[in-house]
């Protein structure tokens, strides 16, 4: 516990105006055993153990954070875990102020005292129409500049058809960061990598999609590095460099897709070194991705790599089964089309890799529909997806492995999922969920709630539990392969 209880309030403090590191740090240590309860471990150890207290006068806490970066991710996941803590700790009239470090090079930080007042114009104001913004004449001559200017944008590509899950959701917090305010953040460039199919260029064209309908911005443009090279060869071939350069250097925001392409081409490099100083220096956004880390494709030059990693890096991993549920759902809504929860299950139990194969799985089966105008049952799915998908007659279910470890060690399935801690049956639980990690697509999340209602880090224990186990007693791996041996039996 913090040297300030929760019981403690500033009654209990002098009156006086308090200036003094000592008080500030009781303030936040009580805060923080607030803020300690109520998310994992992990998340409170990078998040908030880096956080310095400054101050604290009246009711107005000062706290110092490493970076931009850490501002604006707390802002965005734990801003109510952190007003709720200092409610409780100063009172209802508590203010926090963040001091962020900018140049670590002084001898005394440079820091910048936010929040800082929202610049953003209202939803009703136009920030790029001629000053009489009711002007009607000036409104039509704003929108007819919007029509000529190409974006390649897909209008369908939205945060509304994003779904957010464990395996995007960095990725996806920095993208709605930056759709309000690009260019104006920590995240600059973003670069998001990851294998095909996992939402990439949705993501990044869905920022591009919310600038321009916030009216943040108009120029915005989408290009793939493919085209941006082609171009750039024509541009050459044709004596426009000038103009190529100038069009690319006044783009409020960028986004290039699969830069990987990039590798080997010196002088498209060399222009997009160029084309990214002059846009960065001019606070202008860049989002990138690519198929692969970027320190990982080779031929790109070290100081383009360098430069690309002044923002943020984030991959994208394949959706979990959560999250492919509900991307299937969402499909559905978007179709306006009911399907029974079982081809729902089947479809995502079974199609693991990608979100574009999950789409396309919809879509075949939407189209097989209309043209035979056959229900949509397990059965007709099965048919119509069989060149798509490859499935066990039987699926490997947590239910299975809490059969076979009940079994294992003679316990009861409300042993497992109970609070006991004898040895027997804790260890049974722990191996459960180590095998319901390794042998099926359940999230954390579903394990510990499939094993008793746990949480996501009590799973964790156990798989490094298990692991460490595996690692120094080959009985203990005799133990684990013999009980996959048996699931694999029963699920047959």
């Amino acid at each position: 516990m913090s040297d300030l209880t929760q019981q403690e309030t500033l009654t209990s403090l002098p009156s006086s105006t308090i200036h003094t590191n000592l008080f500030a740090e009781k303030v936040w240590n009580a805060c923080l055993g607030l803020i300690q309860e109520s998310i994992n471990p992990q998340a409170f150890k990078t998040w908030f153990l880096p956080i310095r207290p400054i101050s604290f006068s009246g009711s107005e806490l000062t706290i110092e954070v490493p970076s931009q970066f850490f501002y604006e991710w707390i802002e965005e996941n734990y801003s109510v875990h952190v007003k709720q803590a200092l409610k409780q700790v100063i009172g209802a009239e508590a203010r926090l102020i963040y001091s962020i470090v900018v140049d670590k090079s002084q001898l005394q930080p440079v820091t910048i005292e936010l929040p800082h007042q929202n610049s953003a114009p209202p939803a009703d104001v136009d920030p790029v129409a001629l000053p009489n913004t009711g002007d009607a004449v000036a409104r039509a001559r704003f929108n007819s500049n919007r029509a000529r200017f190409e974006t390649n944008l897909n209008p369908k590509y939205t945060f509304s058809t994003l779904i957010r899950g464990d395996c995007n959701s960095l990725a996806f917090a920095a993208a709605k960061s930056i759709a309000q305010n690009p260019g104006q953040n920590a995240f600059n460039p973003l670069v998001i990598y990851g294998g095909v199919g996992l939402g990439k260029t949705h993501m990044m064209q869905a920022i591009g999609n919310a600038v321009r309908e916030n009216r943040l911005t108009d120029s915005v443009l989408y290009v793939s590095s493919e085209k941006f090279a082609i171009d750039f060869v024509n541009a050459i071939q044709n004596g426009n460099i000038q103009e190529f350069s100038s069009f690319y250097r006044n783009v409020d925001v960028l986004i290039i897709d699969d830069i990987q392409f990039f590798a080997g081409k010196e002088k498209t490099q060399e222009e997009i070194f160029h084309i990214f100083n002059t846009l960065h220096q001019s606070n202008k956004q860049i989002i990138l991705s690519a198929d692969r880390p970027i320190k990982e494709i080779k031929g790109i030059e070290d100081r383009l790599i360098s430069r690309f990693n002044w923002g943020l890096s984030t991959d994208i991993q394949p959706p979990d089964y959560e999250t492919r549920k509900a991307i299937i759902q969402s499909k559905l809504h978007q179709s306006g089309v009911m399907l029974d929860g079982t081809v729902i299950e089947f479809i995502a139990t079974n199609v693991t890799h990608n979100v574009r194969e999950l789409e396309g799985c919809i879509v075949k089966l939407l189209a097989a529909h209309s043209l035979d105008n056959q229900e949509i049952d397990l059965q007709f799915t099965k048919s119509t997806l069989k060149d798509i998908i490859r499935y066990n007659t039987k699926q490997l279910t947590l239910e299975t492995i809490e059969k076979a470890v009940c079994a294992y060690f003679s316990i009861t399935s409300n042993d497992l999922k109970g609070k006991s801690k004898k040895k027997e049956i804790a260890v049974g639980r722990q191996i459960a969920m180590y095998l319901g990690k390794i042998m099926t697509d359940s999230s954390l999340k579903t394990i510990g709630l499939h094993f008793g209602g746990r949480d996501h880090s009590t799973v964790i224990h156990a798989l490094n539990t298990i692991d460490k186990k595996i690692e120094s007693s080959n009985e203990e791996r005799k133990k684990i392969e013999e009980l996959k041996k048996r699931i694999e039996i029963m699920s047959m």
